[in-house]
This record gives structure tokens, C-alpha cells and sequence, in this order.
């Protein structure tokens, strides 16, 4: 049995009489974003047939003008994709602030109470991405098919397969979804197994830019919660001329006609200077901005017959810790150790044994880190003055025991 996605994007059953098979691989990969092409890169070192199908035109320069927080565990996972070395202007964080309201600051994680340690790495989306296609070419057992959508899925207890835009079809041991928050992966494990997902939306947007500044950043980041919404600055390298760069990100839970979107550059400059430390100096925006909707998607399951989701596939959550991406570099961690032992074994690599340790053993901090960073935002997004009272006192104790700290610390360099 097929499903294939009709006119309005909603999938139908349609039964084959007969399917034309174009090409066999050991992995399918369905997504070409960051965490499927680091997908591509990691598993290659098996000697796997590989495709990663990519709905994005290699050729044209995206419009993404995020950044990402790498923690230190992420980029030990880079580096054994073989990723790590192309990638440019990796800003080390060396030392996190966090702030509420007016207050001082609250809580510090220093780089030398980490055994001198970078926290992680603040790098453009863009280059991480640039950084993973130039490892993919030298790949020769991974075939990058884009600018490629995905129409349909055949999936049975000996094979599985997907179908492509252009009409052909690929076969697979084991197709995995790493194609983000609306997954058609995930769509076609609903739709089949009944698999469902816990969804809603926060209200809320993240409004992002990069921004020059008068004095250096130290490489500090900055996590200030406001009344308004959390307003992060993440240290970023100087730029050709030596002009000073931070990284923000505001989240704002305001009616569209209101947001910072709105607002003329010398507004949304004012607004700047007035978040910003005076430690900085002058602030300007460098570029554009952008906003993008807040939401949260959790799969009930990550794994179906030959099939299994990763990343924002399984599970998007709030980036009010900025771990979206590195809790799915942990999926791919996971995953990647699990078919290493079973090649060695002589196991399939799409084993129901192979997927229900997959599930076993991400669940749990998946599942931790969805409720963490809800929970996060849903105490730091109140403006109660006693809510406020006890938010400081909450990080104020944190600061205080040194066990608590030590474990906040662990979490936010992904060091496991």
C-alpha cells in the first residue's frame, strides 16, 4: 500500500499495480537540512549506500539568516561526520549570563569552572551548511538528490521506498526522516501506523538579526529574560574590517501589527540600545531581520517499520535554551553508534531491535528536554511580580549549589 499526497498536500492510498524501482541504497535520508546532511556525512563513514533527498536548489544562496549555538558535545559529532573542518568564523562561547528583568546578573557559567572549556560555538546556518556540502562531495557512496520533493512512501515488512517528485522511486533498507517540523515522514507514519504528534503553537516569534557594536563581546552570552519576551545576544567573530558582532534573538508574544517586524531600522535600533548592556557601546543593526513562528512538535513514536525520524522530525521544541539542533545531533549520535554495532554484528541496520533501542534510548531526553524548555518559557513569558520574585530566587540558588550548577553546565555544553 502507497500513500501519495493529493492536490490540498493531504495524503490518499493509492494501491501500485506495479513500481519501478530506479535505484537501491542502504539509507534514504528525507531531509537536507543541517541535521540530515550531518546525517549523510556520519553514516558514510559505514561504507553505506546513502541518499539524502533535498527539497532546497544547492545553487541558490538561502535566505536563512540564522545562527546556530553548538555545544561542545555537537561539535564532537561534527568532527567524526568530518564537518568540523570546513566550517568558518566558529565563535567560541566562553562564558553565559543570564539575566531577569532589571536585575544584575543572576546566574554565570564561567568557561574556567568547565576545566576551561568552550561552551559551545555560535556559527551562521549558512556556513555550517556550506561546511557539510563540501564534506558530501568528497563523499563518493552518498548521493545528494536535490532540488528533489518527496510524493509518496511504500513501506512493507521487506521494503521500503519513497516516492520522488520527478516520479521515480527509491528503494531503501531504511528510510529516515530528518525533514524538520512538518515532516511528510512523519505525515506518512500517522497516516499509516497512527502514529500521532503533540503540537500546539506559543504565540510567539523569534525575531532575529545580527547586529555590530562598538566594543568587543568577550565572548559572552547573554540570555536576558524581559516582560516582553527572552532577548538572547550570542557572541559572533568580528567581521573583515575587525567590526564587533553579535548574534540576538528576541521572542515576542505581541500581535503582528505590533511586532519589532514593524518597526524602521532607527526603532528597531532603540530597541536594541535599550536591551543591550552598556558594556557594548553603540549598537547598530548589520543587515536585515527576520522573524519565524514558535511552536512545539513531539512524535508519541520516532520509529515504524524500516522507518525512523530524527531531529525536529521527532521532536521541535522552544529555543529558549538554544538546544534545538544539538538534541538532534544527539539523535544522530544515537543512531550513528547503533549501526556501527549492528555492522559489526552482521544485524540489520532497519532491525525492530535496532529501532526500539533508537526509541529507548531517545525518548528519555528528548522527552526532558521538550518538558524543560516548555516549562522554561511558559516561567520566564510570566510577568507576575511574584512569579518574577521567584524566578530570581530559583536562579540565584542554582548559582549557589554547586552540584545544580554543575549539571546546568553539562546541559548547556551537551558534554555527556
Amino acid at each position: 500500500m502507497n500513500l501519495y499526497k493529493n492536490a490540498s498536500g493531504k495524503y490518499k492510498k493509492q494501491v501500485l499495480k506495479s513500481m519501478k524501482v530506479n535505484k537501491k541504497y542502504n539509507v534514504v535520508i528525507v531531509g537536507g537540512g543541517l541535521s540530515g546532511l550531518s546525517l549523510a556525512c556520519l553514516l558514510a563513514r559505514h561504507d553505506l549506500s546513502i541518499a539524502c533527498i533535498d527539497q532546497a536548489d544547492p545553487k541558490t544562496k538561502p535566505k536563512d539568516l540564522r545562527t546556530t549555538a553548538i555545544s561542545f558535545g555537537s561539535r564532537k559529532v561534527l568532527e567524526r561526520a568530518g564537518v568540523w573542518d570546513n566550517v568558518k568564523d566558529a565563535c567560541p562561547i566562553k562564558d553565559i549570563q543570564i539575566l531577569d528583568g532589571r536585575s544584575s546578573v543572576l546566574l554565570e557559567f564561567l568557561s574556567e569552572q568547565a576545566g576551561n572549556k568552550d561552551f559551545g560555538w555560535i556559527v551562521d546556518n549558512h556556513d555550517l551548511k556550506t561546511a557539510m556540502m563540501k564534506q558530501l562531495k568528497t563523499l563518493k557512496n552518498v548521493t545528494h538528490i536535490a532540488p528533489m520533493g518527496v510524493t509518496g512512501f511504500e513501506v512493507s515488512e521487506d521494503k521500503a521506498a519513497v516516492v520522488l517528485s520527478d516520479g521515480k522511486t527509491v528503494e531503501a533498507d531504511l528510510i529516515i526522516g530528518a525533514d524538520g517540523r512538518k515532516s511528510s515522514v512523519r505525515g506518512f507514519m500517522e497516516h499509516q501506523y497512527g502514529i500521532r504528534s503533540r503540537q500546539w503553537s506559543y504565540n510567539q516569534r523569534a525575531v532575529i538579526c545580527m547586529t555590530e557594536h562598538e566594543h568587543p563581546h568577550n565572548n559572552v552570552a547573554v540570555e536576558h529574560f524581559w516582560p516582553e519576551g527572552p532577548f538572547a545576544i550570542l557572541p559572533f567573530t568580528d567581521d573583515s574590517k575587525g567590526v564587533h558582532r553579535s548574534a540576538v534573538v528576541f521572542t515576542e508574544h505581541v500581535p503582528e501589527k505590533t511586532s519589532l517586524m514593524k518597526m524602521t531600522d532607527e526603532e528597531f535600533e532603540m530597541a536594541l540600545a535599550a536591551r543591550f548592556p552598556e558594556s557594548y557601546g553603540e549598537v547598530k543593526l548589520s543587515g536585515s531581520r527576520a522573524a519565524y513562528p514558535l511552536n512545539l512538535v513531539h512524535a508519541e513514536k520516532y520509529t515504524a517499520p524500516n522507518m525512523l525520524l530524527v531531529a525536529d522530525a521527532a521532536h521541535g521544541i522552544h529555543p529558549i535554551a538554544g538546544q534545538g539542533l544539538n538534541l538532534g545531533f544527539r539523535d544522530l549520535d544515537c543512531l550513528d553508534q547503533l549501526i556501527e554495532e549492528a555492522l559489526r554484528t552482521g544485524e540489520s541496520i532497519a532491525s525492530n531491535a535496532i529501532l526500539k533501542t533508537y526509541e529507548q534510548k531517545r525518548r528519555p531526553d528528548n522527552m526532558a528536554m521538550v518538558a524543560m524548555t516548555d516549562g522554561l518559557n511558559r516561567l520566564f513569558s510570566n510577568g507576575s511580580p511574584t512569579v518574577s520574585l521567584l524566578r530570581k530566587a530559583g536562579l540565584k540558588m542554582v548559582s549557589r549549589i554547586n552540584p545544580a550548577k554543575r549539571f546546568f553546565m553539562k546541559q548547556a555544553m551537551g558534554d555527556r
